[in-house]
């Protein structure tokens, strides 16, 4: 649907009269609470800002990962931290990478 009256489409321009500076938290577009080049609650693949007991959660299928349980999927033991999972690991649910998990407090 086309025309004067068809609904915005996602990712189009901010309404006439609209700060497109201000963004909305956690989309990367400035304002306040907005986290630069990714979403709110991510780690953005930056592990050296997670906790050794950090719970991180799939943003895809939301699968939490517990370091005190572990992933028996992939044989990783309880008390593994998030930090210290092989380069190779993977969400055992829908096989996300790990830089798209989101961390839960």
């Amino acid at each position: 649907m086309t025309g004067p009256h068809a609904p915005p489409l996602r990712g189009s321009l901010p309404p006439e009269g609209a700060d497109p500076t201000l963004g909305r938290p956690g989309d990367g577009v400035g304002g306040p609470h907005a986290s630069p080049g990714g979403f709110e609650g991510s780690y953005l693949g930056n592990r050296a800002l997670l906790r050794s007991d950090t719970r991180l959660e799939c943003k895809i299928c939301w699968w939490v990962y517990d370091p005190a349980e572990g992933d028996p999927q992939w044989q990783i033991p309880p008390g593994t931290p998030f930090t210290e999972l092989p380069p190779h690991w993977r969400c055992p649910n829908c096989d996300c990478p790990p830089e798209q998990f989101m961390v839960l407090e």
